[in-house]
């Protein structure tokens, strides 16, 4: 045999000189879930190891991410029911504590990429990421809030604004308010490829953002989330997301749609993102506290191989333990 591929396996010095993937903490997004209130860290249930934080903690979350070297985060809001109506009109309100938190958490590092969340669903009466009208969701009646929410966000100082909604023509229509309103410098992470999926469960424990059972209105996001049986629709979504002028596009989730990240990956110039989503997270967690798998082992391989996919952003639930494995080594 003239070519031996174990020639280049042999020792550990030869194996990390041809790796031919590398994942920096540089490339990870550390999703954080806010809370309005004081001394609150409340473990999320379904998720283990992930809190909601009022900002007092949060501040000090963050400060410990960034001794480890991770500077990029993206902050979701749980809302109490009295502050939600059918607009979700306490998304853009100066008494917004989430606005009013990522002003805090910029004064205080300056340096670090804070992203939002754009969507109704946090806000919404109705639990839904759009508005609800004679029991659809209103596509074009959503868009105007849309902007309202994500020009109060950009003002509040967020660097980049992910639009989570899933509505046709939003990106292009936030990119027109930012413009008007000389917020020129504000980035869109567009999730572009948003699947209706299953393992998005813990994440709405997390935020008590599932839809609202109530025969008057879809029991589900299926209208606007895309089919997970669907490839080629993807790259529908991600031209117009382009030509409407997103910076990103992300792909969500992550682990069950690599065939997505690397599809867009290969036809679009744009950085890739991949939300490496809550329940993709819980069930390695769960598997590893059973004693079926190594955490500090599985866990950088999964995240390994939505950067292998072609993923140059990855959000996820691990990023901090990922920074605390890189920082020991």
């Amino acid at each position: 045999m003239l070519r031996r591929p174990r020639r280049n396996r042999q020792s550990a010095a030869i194996r990390n000189m041809v790796q031919e993937t590398h994942l920096n903490v540089s490339n990870l997004v550390y999703p954080l879930f806010l809370e309005d209130g004081r001394n609150i860290k409340v473990e999320i249930s379904s998720l283990p190891g992930v809190y909601r934080f009022s900002l007092d903690k949060l501040l000090k979350e963050i400060e410990s991410c960034v001794k480890l070297g991770l500077h990029s985060f993206i902050l979701f809001p749980k809302v109490k029911g009295n502050l939600k109506d059918s607009k979700g009109s306490y998304g853009w309100d100066e008494k917004n504590f989430y606005l009013k938190a990522a002003r805090k958490i910029k004064s205080k590092f300056p340096d670090i990429c804070l992203i939002s969340d754009v969507a109704l669903d946090p806000y919404n009466s109705d639990g839904h990421d759009g508005f609800v009208k004679n029991g659809k969701i209103d596509n074009d009646l959503t868009l105007p809030l849309l902007q309202r929410m994500s020009l109060a966000q950009a003002n509040a100082g967020f660097d980049i604004l992910g639009p989570s909604d899933m509505m046709d023509g939003r990106i292009g229509a936030i990119r027109t308010e930012l413009d008007k309103n000389g917020l020129k410098d504000t980035g869109i992470m567009s999730y572009t490829a948003k699947y209706a999926s299953a393992y998005y469960g813990p994440f709405r424990d997390a935020l008590d953002s599932a839809p609202v059972k109530n025969k008057e209105i879809p029991k589900d996001k299926k209208t606007y989330q895309m089919n997970p049986a669907n490839s080629r629709e993807a790259l529908i979504e991600a031209t117009l997301d382009t030509q409407e002028g997103a910076d990103y596009l992300m792909v969500k989730p992550a682990l069950n749609y690599l065939d997505i990240i690397s599809l867009l990956k290969t036809n679009f110039d744009l950085p890739i993102a991949a939300y490496h989503v809550s329940g993709e997270c819980a069930m390695l967690i769960a598997a590893c506290q059973n004693g079926w798998l190594d955490y500090n082992v599985a866990m950088p391989e999964t995240l390994l191989s939505i950067h292998r996919a072609g993923a140059d952003v990855i959000l996820t639930y691990f990023a901090k333990d990922y920074a605390k494995l890189v920082k020991k080594l």
